[in-house]
């Protein structure tokens, strides 16, 4: 099994909803470490699992679109606390439905919220 991994760090802000988080309850701002990992058996005619400037424009335009933005704000987290385990799972499925490569069967995200905490999502396919 061939691992391809990418990675990018941004800051957002978000608030915690649902609970007595404390501080997290006021809106707050973390410096995440968002590591891509793709995985498949097999390499395509160049020797590649997936051509890594593409992988890159995609992770670039996710990261963007959330890059000091209020997590809150978004959509995709409309009734949803915006946990670290929720952002891993949202990053996961939007950079799998982008990322189109045929030879890729896994898609891991690990979403580090700082230096002693992270969350993943896995997408097989």
């Amino acid at each position: 099994m061939y691992s391809l991994g990418v990675r990018r760090e941004f800051i957002a802000r978000h608030f915690l909803i649902g609970g007595d988080w404390g501080p997290e309850n006021h809106p707050n701002s973390h410096h995440y470490i968002l590591e891509l990992v793709l995985e498949g058996k097999e390499l395509d005619q160049h020797g590649y699992l997936v051509d890594i400037v593409d992988v890159e424009k995609h992770l670039d335009d996710v990261v963007g679109y959330y890059k000091e933005q209020m997590l809150n704000d978004k959509p995709e987290f409309n009734g949803l606390n915006p946990s670290i385990e929720h952002f891993a799972r949202i990053l996961a499925s939007t950079l799998n439905e982008r990322i189109k490569a045929g030879n890729i069967t896994g898609l891991k995200v690990v979403l580090w919220e700082h230096a002693n905490a992270w969350a993943a999502f896995q997408v097989v396919r």
